[in-house]
């Protein structure tokens, strides 16, 4: 973020321990209008934990965070796209009223939409290219026209800020390529700052503007360029890391538990 930007969501000198072990600590950055951060690093290092203290229902250790110059829990206005789970082929609820609880899942009772929440979620449908089947029940629907509600779902409420773990996991190429351009098309449209959590950058390297890497008990933060290299990945580990570009793509061997910022693993099951 330059100096000129206004920043959107401030991270000072966060601190984040399970037990004895620091996940990391003194961790600080910002974000302005419309930037993109990939959230990168090996499993139990925290990511999912960075975004659910982003979220507010995590406390760190120590250190602050606002979102528009508020706590977390002070501000509403948080998209979150959650780790993919399909969805049972029973369950009968409406594509369009999933992402209405975008709008207003967080009340009590069942209430008829007003015409302007109508309108925007069919405004949001249509961005993710998901008004073809707003009226089908969400458990038809594919692994990747799921996905495409939850970019909607979070999306809907016009957020300052949108936050997504993993949404790539488990979709194809085309599909991957479909919801990076979605969510990308908005922060550029929109001015929303994006804080992607992943484990394979390939996908979203275009689209980046900064990398937040957290190892065990360190992290980096800077351009792709920046952190992803041999010098910056073996200082954060300690040992011998090699950063290879292959075909345009990034490629990371050598770390303690042979972690690849290219598909070495597919999810993320520690609890932090």
């Amino acid at each position: 973020m330059t100096g000129g930007e206004r920043s959107i969501v401030s991270v000072e000198d966060l601190t984040l321990r399970f037990g004895e072990r620091t996940l990391w600590e003194k961790l600080s950055f910002e974000l302005g209008s419309g930037e993109f951060l990939a959230i990168l690093g090996p499993n139990g290092t925290g990511k999912t934990s960075l975004l659910r203290i982003l979220l507010g229902i995590l406390k760190p250790n120590s250190g602050r965070i606002t979102v528009r110059g508020q706590s977390p829990r002070c501000c509403a206005a948080i998209g979150y796209i959650p780790q993919q789970r399909v969805f049972d082929r029973d369950v009968p609820l409406r594509a369009r009223d999933f992402v209405r609880l975008g709008l207003d899942g967080h009340q009590w009772g069942v209430s008829a939409p007003s015409r302007a929440k109508r309108e925007r979620i069919d405004r949001a449908l249509a961005e993710v290219g998901a008004s073809d089947f707003a009226e089908a029940a969400i458990g038809r629907l594919s692994g990747g026209e799921q996905q495409r509600l939850r970019v909607a779902q979070a999306l809907v409420s016009d957020p300052a800020v949108l936050m997504a773990d993993e949404p790539l996991l488990s979709l194809d190429l085309s599909y991957q390529r479909v919801i990076t351009e979605l969510i990308d098309a908005h922060r550029k449209g929109f001015g929303t700052p994006v804080l992607f959590v992943t484990h394979d950058i390939n996908p979203i390297l275009p689209v980046v503007d900064r990398v937040l890497y957290l190892a065990p008990g360190r992290w980096a933060i800077g351009s792709a360029d920046e952190v992803l290299t041999s010098e910056t990945l073996s200082a954060l580990y300690e040992t011998e890391v090699d950063v290879l570009r292959v075909r345009g793509r990034v490629i990371v061997v050598g770390t303690p538990e042979d972690h690849n910022v290219h598909h070495v693993h597919e999810h993320e099951r520690a609890p932090y």
